[in-house]
């Protein structure tokens, strides 16, 4: 595997962190020995779209809150991630800010008694836009993959999507399930 390839798992980003434990990204990073970040480029209230309203369970032009952010593998841009949150949830809370959250954003759900209980994740292969070519520095013909998943409660109810876009060339999906 080169410097700039990735092998993803969905379990870590799933889970509450304990106090002072890093956000998932920073822990599975050090946990590997390499190096890398975020910057969250935006966040804040947006009316959803027909695929969000869809995934949350909410109506088209309502509005909810995404943090829009980059995760960077040592230098290189290898995801562009969009998380929204039914306004009702993130409303008025730090997952509608900036700044990072201690833990992550899974962490402050579960502080705001939100436990995600099931994930329903599809992954699907397209052409990057320009925006996304600029972003993630691939070419016009480089695939991209586009991972869409969306968190429940213990009640069913969608309570987070996360919309995330890498390079297909220098990603891999790892899912691994127990059977029975």
């Amino acid at each position: 595997m080169s410097a700039a390839e990735w092998v993803s798992t969905s379990m870590p980003y799933l889970t509450p962190r304990g106090e002072g434990q890093p956000e998932a990204w920073g822990a599975e990073l050090a946990a590997r020995g390499r190096r890398g970040g975020q910057r969250i480029v935006a966040a804040g209230e947006v009316a959803a779209s027909d695929e969000v309203a869809g995934s949350l369970g909410v109506g088209v032009g309502e509005s909810v809150v995404v943090r829009r952010r980059v995760m960077f593998l040592e230098d290189l841009p290898c995801e562009l991630t969009d998380t929204y949150y039914p306004a009702s949830i993130a409303r008025g809370t730090r997952l509608a800010g900036t700044a990072k959250i201690p833990g992550g954003a899974v962490t402050l759900l579960a502080e705001l008694g939100y436990v995600g209980v099931r994930v329903r994740e599809d992954v699907t292969a397209r052409m990057p836009t320009e925006e996304e070519c600029e972003a993630l520095r691939v070419e016009p013909g480089e695939p991209v993959l586009r991972l869409s998943r969306v968190t429940f409660d213990r009640e069913d109810r969608p309570i987070q999507l996360d919309k995330m876009t890498m390079p297909a060339h220098r990603q891999r999906l790892r899912y691994e399930m127990r059977i029975g």
